[in-house]
């Protein structure tokens, strides 16, 4: 499996948290929120790297109703492909949830979650996770099926942010684009005096 990955030089005067998210086009359901899906506090003058795998996952958690600010902290991932294993059911039983049945099918490229008629309303969030943490997510309804056709954009920014924090993207003003070039799988990214980043 291609490994990508990005070192990031923290060259401004603060200290806070670099984070990385995505964002992805054919998902176009303002339900669907974006997760903080790595962050590390950095130091001025210092130096973190990020490392991930183009591998996907179906993910749930007990957030509540989900909003951004709220952690999601997955009860449970599930490996998954876009060609095989790409379907998953959520249920609740017993006062617990779970994926079960986990199958192929639909078309290739696409990720399928089918919320079951057991699920109580605002207690859980599902969706799909990438290199072991949680990328995109909404709030699980019963009876309610759920696509994710992947074609993840990467984005960097920085301030206070927590692993797995629901994003609210359209309030993120300091960020940037992070684009592999063909062939191209490390990058080197500074976030610099005047707080604005560079990638070389």
């Amino acid at each position: 499996m291609t490994q990508y990955s990005v070192t990031v030089a923290n060259n401004s005067v603060n200290t806070g948290a670099i984070c990385i998210y995505q964002t992805s086009p054919d998902i176009t359901d303002p339900k669907v929120m974006s997760l903080a899906w790595f962050s590390k506090v950095a130091h001025p003058k210092t130096k973190v790297q990020f490392d991930w795998g183009i591998d996907y996952s179906f993910v749930w958690d007990e957030t509540g109703v989900l909003i951004p600010g709220v952690k999601f902290d997955a009860s449970q991932t599930l490996p998954a492909s876009l060609t095989n294993n790409n379907q998953v059911t959520l249920s609740y039983s017993e006062g617990a949830f779970e994926f079960e049945q986990q199958t192929t099918g639909g078309k290739n490229g696409t990720l399928y979650v089918t919320n079951d008629s057991s699920l109580p309303l605002n207690q859980a969030s599902v969706g799909v996770g990438m290199s072991g943490a949680g990328t995109f997510v909404v709030q699980a309804q019963p009876n309610i099926n759920l696509t994710f056709t992947p074609h993840p954009t990467y984005w960097i920014t920085f301030g206070n942010y927590t692993p797995g924090q629901v994003l609210d993207i359209g309030q993120i003003t300091n960020k940037q684009q992070l684009e592999f070039a063909p062939n191209t799988y490390n990058l080197n990214v500074q976030l610099k005096n005047d707080n604005t980043w560079s990638v070389g």
